[in-house]
């Protein structure tokens, strides 16, 4: 197997908008295939439309651990092998625990948690499943993860703790994942975004958004998603990139509020 870009089989996780969206463009139009999984079939099925012959769509819950596990296991058939996978799918509510409207809901908690944290878990543990049957390069290299943290797992502000404790989840992974997987040849490595310009970010309000912007020191504007795809593409290249969490946000740290 070869680690380029043009070549890559992926698979990307909530891969109908957002980040993942940037990361399935970035490929096709490099030459790779990739296949998105997400739980909104209508933006799916409008995105592999738009992209062409190397992009299809299956209708996935991450949180189904059986059913993301039998996804990954199509998606290898359909590819051949499965190079990359790209954990994107996430949810971004905002609850204080002592809200104007009452407690924070313990079943929202959970749910979070549930999204960000067991379904990127899911998508690790089926990914490694199909990689741990590629045919290793020259180095050993058999597959690489990227799941997807952020910033607020070491600065969540007020009425994040439910997103910051399942960020912090993602982040806490990695290193455990890529010592264990060391064994198979698969990297495992995790990107900690900061204030990006997609669809969970609109979940803020836009004095919050404004406010944001205005405190990454440069470039002084949110992040845009091909900036994270062109991120996971240089850690697919780099073969050196292991274990690490690596912060995309500008130089933000993020007030309490």
């Amino acid at each position: 197997m070869s680690f380029e870009w043009r070549r890559a089989r992926v698979i990307v996780s909530g891969g109908a908008s957002g980040l993942g969206r940037a990361v399935a463009e970035s490929v096709v139009a490099a030459g790779g295939q990739v296949v998105l999984l997400d739980c909104d079939a209508g933006a799916g099925e409008t995105l592999v439309k738009a992209l062409g012959a190397r992009a299809c769509f299956m209708a996935v819950d991450v949180t189904d651990a059986e059913a993301l596990l039998t996804a990954v296991q199509q998606a290898r058939s359909q590819l051949g092998a499965v190079d990359l996978a790209v954990c994107c799918a996430g949810i971004a509510p905002n609850a204080r625990l002592l809200g104007r409207e009452g407690l924070h809901e313990a079943e929202l908690f959970l749910r979070v948690l549930a999204v960000n944290l067991i379904g990127t878990f899911n998508l690790a543990r089926a990914a490694a499943t199909v990689m741990e049957n590629n045919k290793p390069d020259e180095q050993g290299a058999s597959g690489v993860i990227v799941m997807t943290s952020s910033i607020a797992a070491d600065d969540g502000q007020i009425g994040q703790a439910a997103y910051a404790a399942s960020k912090g989840g993602v982040a806490s992974m990695t290193l455990p994942l890529a010592r264990e997987l060391s064994r198979i040849g698969v990297r495992v490595m995790c990107i900690a975004p900061g204030l990006f310009d997609t669809p969970m970010s609109q979940s803020f309000n836009d004095e919050l958004r404004e406010n944001l912007a205005q405190q990454v020191p440069f470039p002084k504007r949110r992040g845009l998603p091909e900036e994270y795809a062109k991120l996971v593409r240089s850690i697919y290249e780099n073969s050196y990139l292991n274990g690490e969490i690596i912060r995309l946000d500008g130089a933000l740290r993020m007030s309490s509020k």
